[in-house]
């Protein structure tokens, strides 16, 4: 039996595309029985992923198996902060986290129940950092990071280390920023 160059060429074609389409951005799911065996899923990385090594490494921004969840938005929404800073007596006051102008910024409204401008923060994957900004005659910087709380589930809690400065007289409020390694006065924020 001969097959035509045509029908040759067309064969071709579809081997090289179903290659391309099983070997591209695939990640490795083992499964264990008597013998353990490995099989490979493909699944196709988003939002500018790229697949190496069999996973998909995400753009700054992004996260998931797939890169298809925006970091940010586990942070959005409105929160309740309790804290007690080195030189403040207990607090407790609401604070609400929007997005910015980039895919991996928020702004942070009523930050330190002090500031009526936007604080402005970059968040990294579970991590919130605050650069050192100036507003009100206060300086701020700080980082935090979000977690699982057993009363408010996942994301339910964020814990905040930050200071902030005040330019007249240089006084120097800490919530866990230095406080030593157990970060005792961080500030806990709540959904």
């Amino acid at each position: 039996m001969r097959l035509s160059l045509k029908t040759l060429i067309d064969l071709l074609a579809f081997i090289i595309l179903f290659l391309a389409i099983t070997s591209a951005s695939c990640t490795k799911d083992t499964a264990t029985t008597t013998i353990t065996t490995t099989t490979v899923k493909c699944v196709t990385c988003s939002n500018g992923g790229a697949c190496i090594n069999d996973t998909c490494v995400c753009p700054s921004g992004y996260e998931g198996v797939s890169c298809e969840t925006i970091s940010r938005q586990k942070f959005f929404g409105n929160w309740s902060v309790f804290e007690k800073g080195s030189t403040s007596p207990a607090a407790q006051y609401p604070v609400s986290i929007t997005e910015g102008s980039t895919i991996n910024s928020v702004v942070i409204q009523n930050f330190y129940n002090y500031f009526y401008a936007y604080i402005n923060a970059t968040i990294i994957r579970d991590t919130i950092l605050i650069p050192t900004q100036q507003y009100q005659g206060k300086i701020v910087y700080g980082m935090g990071y979000i977690y699982n709380s057993t009363t408010y589930g996942q994301n339910g809690a964020i814990n905040m280390k930050y200071e902030v400065i005040d330019t007249a007289t240089g006084v120097i409020n800490d919530f866990g920023y230095n406080s030593g390694a157990d970060h005792s006065n961080a500030s806990i924020w709540d959904r």
